[in-house]
């Protein structure tokens, strides 16, 4: 069995596991043995601090391999919720195919809208990238091969993470406090973005026919709200050398306009950068069915895939 056809049967295991469907077997599939043998392989490292502002502790929680023969590629996930809402945790069972590919995963939460307003949450996830860069030695993990993803929100972080340059200044709140000494690590490298149906001009939500609330929240009543918006708009950094972006977009969704796909793709290509539209015909946000979700994953492997990701597959590996 090939290594898409597993990862795709492991994403249906996952979907009838929770379900309660699934008979015993006298023999387990090799997705089966897989997940049998997980806790084997990986092990659970939960709310770590990456990093502090607002007065809150930003955490991460690390799934990486026991027993590891060399650096892994790391999975940067990012939850959704109109930076207003949602949790790390809720984004648990998507996982689990990066995993059966050979990834470690870091999946982050960041300062929300009730915490602190835009720019935070931009910040933070640049913070993740140098965390991923100082701590790489001790939890094996290989900072010169990040790709990053998200869904909704997390889209759009997905892509302001890979795509913003240090010389922003977005990420000046990562700095080590420290008096003396070195200056702080560079981050992480970005290889890859995935980005699910992502916000691509915020300014476009704030008023308008495409205004969303949540992105009027997320700006709250800043005085600037309109620059601060146009900042951390990805479709304002698009430039050559990016690293290859796909997105995935359903092209009927009510919650962030699939012209924002279009826009970012009509950018991307005239500067000559690597990027693909996966467009889900008649798709809103998200709620994908399972045919739709496992071609969807198909396409992900295969652009991974082309672009030297990841080196092998869990299931070929020596717990």
């Amino acid at each position: 069995m090939s290594r898409h056809s597993i990862a795709a049967a492991l994403l249906a295991a996952a979907v009838l596991t929770l379900a309660g469907a699934g008979a015993a077997q006298a023999q387990l599939s090799p997705t089966s043995s897989f997940l049998a043998t997980l806790d084997n392989a990986y092990r659970v490292i939960p709310n770590v601090t990456y990093h502090e502002a607002s007065g809150v502790e930003n955490k991460l929680d690390l799934y990486v391999r026991r027993n590891p023969d060399g650096p892994a590629p790391v999975l940067l996930m990012i939850h959704g919720g109109g930076w207003v809402g949602g949790q790390k945790e809720t984004y648990t069972m998507r996982l689990l195919p990066y995993l059966e590919m050979g990834f470690a995963v870091v999946n982050v939460g960041y300062r929300l809208a009730d915490v602190a307003l835009a720019p935070a949450a931009v910040e933070d996830c640049l913070c993740a990238l140098r965390w991923i860069a100082r701590n790489a030695e001790q939890y094996g993990l290989d900072a010169s091969r990040v790709v990053v993803t998200g869904m909704s929100a997390g889209g759009h972080l997905s892509l302001t993470t890979g795509m913003i340059p240090s010389a922003a200044g977005l990420d000046r709140q990562c700095a080590a406090r420290a008096f003396s000494g070195p200056r702080p690590a560079d981050p992480a490298t970005v290889v890859a973005i995935v980005n699910w149906y992502g916000i691509t001009d915020v300014v476009d939500m704030l008023d308008g026919p495409n205004v969303k609330g949540y992105a009027v929240e997320w700006l709250g009543s800043l005085p600037n709200r309109v620059e601060v918006a146009s900042r951390v708009s990805p479709v304002n950094y698009v430039r050559e050398g990016l690293p290859p972006i796909l997105t995935i977009h359903g092209d009927d969704d009510p919650i962030v306009p699939y012209e924002h796909a279009v826009r970012l793709k009509d950018r991307l290509d005239a500067v000559g950068a690597a990027n693909e539209l996966h467009t889900v015909p008649g798709g809103g946000h998200g709620g994908f069915d399972d045919e739709e979700t496992l071609a969807i994953y198909e396409k992900i492997f295969d652009f991974l895939a082309r672009h030297g990701l990841p080196a092998r597959s869990a299931t070929n590996q020596q717990n």
